[in-house]
C-alpha cells in the first residue's frame, strides 16, 4: 500500500510547473487505484482518500494561481 504523502503549501510553491503537473497525475492515479480497490477488496486506510484529494487541491490551486499571474503579467 502506498504510504501517505502530505504536501504543504510551502512544498507546493517550491515545485516547478512540470513537477506540479506530474504530481497531480500521480495523485489522481493513486486515487483511481484506491477506488478500484474498494470494489475488489477492502482498503486498509480510508483516510488516504481525503489526503490525496487535499494534495490534488493544493497542487491545482497553485497551478491556477500561477496561470492567473502569467495572464495578468
Amino acid at each position: 500500500m502506498a504510504k501517505k504523502e502530505e504536501l504543504t503549501g510551502a512544498k507546493v510553491r517550491e515545485l516547478t510547473d512540470e513537477e506540479i503537473s506530474v504530481s497531480i497525475r500521480k495523485f489522481r492515479d493513486q486515487l483511481y487505484k484506491l477506488r478500484c480497490q474498494t470494489v475488489t477488496e477492502k482498503v486498509e486506510d480510508n483516510s488516504q482518500f481525503g489526503t490525496i484529494r487535499r494534495n490534488v487541491a493544493r497542487l491545482r490551486t497553485e497551478q491556477n494561481r500561477r496561470a492567473q499571474e502569467a495572464a495578468s503579467a
